[in-house]
């Protein structure tokens, strides 16, 4: 299968199909190449269908806002699908202080959403730059907080077009991931809230905004946290002690407000900020026998040619 070439039966399908669509523009760091197909579905149901008759040597990525992902030059090749607001953004209050969520939200707007109906506990994700669909799949947290502790079930569709839901207790949470199947697709998710007066949610959002004001170089085009904190270790300390803040590759460059973040400064490619990253691996790993690991998910193929080995080949 080559890029461009793949078809589909799309009858009765009643979601946006779209082929060569360009990913960069989608993603924080404005790099990569495109997805050979991208499909948005129009609802759970559509998207159940589209997965059932997609024959099954087809790989499927998926795609949320793009804030924590890095896509390669050479695009994605298979399908890419990406959830939309309209079908996938519902919110909902329920009984016993629970809210119920689409995927597709921000998750900066669960936590408006759940300060509006006087719920406290989701403040941290009011400092997260990404969707509840990745923060299902990578047990998203900040500031003390993390989505296993909230989270009641969630809502998903597997690659057969099953619709299945799964426990807290069954997502399998850890640090950054999830044991749930990789082929799940989150749809929505069902949350635990804890009553509190809105001015005491509201402080607890602000101080999160200001953390990231002042820590973050939230204005840059970056994926937001590149590595993984090792156990007992603050990823960033390890990169600041190599001598990494700062460093280039081509148009990519280690944040020198946090040197956790890579940052595109202008004309990076995907091949730029993923070289980056391994170097501060190979640097890392050289002056404290730490081997970090990337939380940024890299997705889809290199250019001929523009293959980087892991810590360098070291």
């Amino acid at each position: 299968m080559t890029m461009g070439s793949l078809d589909l039966s799309l009858e009765g399908i009643r979601g946006r199909v779209t082929k060569q669509f360009e990913l960069a523009p989608i993603t924080w760091f404005r790099v990569g190449g495109p997805a050979q197909v991208l499909f948005q579905p129009a609802d759970k149901d559509d998207l159940a269908l589209f997965l059932e008759r997609l024959p099954s040597e087809i790989p499927v990525m998926v795609v949320g806002v793009g804030s924590n992902l890095l896509v390669r030059d050479g695009g994605i090749p298979g399908v890419v699908i990406r959830l939309s607001a309209k079908g996938f953004g519902h919110m909902e209050r329920l009984d016993g202080d629970r809210i119920r969520v689409g995927a597709a939200l921000p998750d900066k707007r669960v936590a408006a959403f759940a300060y509006e109906q006087g719920l406290a506990g989701f403040a941290f994700y009011h400092g997260i730059p990404g969707g509840i669909g990745g923060a299902l799949r990578m047990n998203a947290g900040a500031n003390g907080g993390e989505t296993r502790e909230r989270l009641v079930e969630v809502t998903a569709v597997d690659r057969a077009g099953r619709v299945k839901r799964l426990t807290n207790a069954e997502m399998g949470f850890s640090y950054r991931h999830t044991d749930a199947a990789d082929d799940l697709i989150f749809t929505e998710a069902v949350y635990q809230g804890e009553p509190a007066p809105q001015e005491t949610i509201r402080a607890a959002m602000d101080a999160v905004e200001e953390h990231r004001e002042r820590a973050q170089p939230i204005r840059e085009k970056t994926g937001g946290s590149t590595f993984k904190n090792p156990p007992g270790h603050s990823a960033w300390k390890l990169v600041d002690a190599a001598g990494c803040r700062g460093l280039r590759v081509g148009g990519a460059q280690v944040s020198e407000m946090h040197c956790n973040f890579l940052i595109n400064t202008g004309e990076a490619t995907a091949h730029d900020l993923e070289l980056l990253g391994e170097t501060v691996r190979a640097r890392v790993l050289a002056t404290s026998g730490v081997r970090l690991e990337w939380e940024i998910k890299r997705l889809g193929l290199p250019l001929p040619g523009g293959e980087v080995e892991p810590f360098l080949g070291g």
